[in-house]
């Protein structure tokens, strides 16, 4: 998924430069923000129809390890069940790719932006509640996702 998202990066990196040349920041920031989000709700609406037995947090928990493998994510967690999965990422090399690629200052945009929206698409009772990332400043990301029954 980290490769993925690098692609991907490099290629929003140039819509976004030529976006703020000719329109200004402002769209630029706007255009990659709502283009991401609607990509992480399409993405979220295929993993809600394959999962087995429909979705469920213990189903979403179980597509967790796309995110994290080859540490692309370091999570420590809090809480793990049929109500409430919380976890703290410590280390975000998602992160660390895009302030590489020079995109530091969008990086919550290609990457973080995507957290909530994922939810949209998976399923409306999945709710993400995160204070703080990494991406912007903080020493950690506190995703504190809740399902409804």
């Amino acid at each position: 998924m980290l490769e993925k998202r690098r692609i991907e990066a490099e290629i929003l990196k140039e819509v976004y430069l030529t976006l703020k040349e000719s329109h200004g920041e402002e769209v630029a920031r706007k255009t990659i923000a709502e283009s991401v989000r609607r990509s992480a709700i399409e993405q979220a609406r295929a993993f809600a129809a394959a999962a087995p037995g429909g979705t469920s947090l213990k189903a979403f928990q179980d597509v967790m390890p796309l995110w994290t493998k080859g540490g692309a994510l370091e999570i420590e967690v809090k809480e793990q069940g049929e109500e409430a999965f919380t976890f703290n990422v410590v280390r975000c090399r998602y992160a660390e790719t895009y302030k590489a690629m020079g995109l530091g200052e969008i990086g919550h945009l290609l990457s973080c932006n995507r957290d909530g929206a994922f939810c949209e698409g998976y399923d409306p009772k999945l709710k993400l509640k995160r204070t703080q990332t990494i991406m912007q400043g903080a020493s950690h990301c506190d995703f504190r996702y809740t399902y409804e029954k």
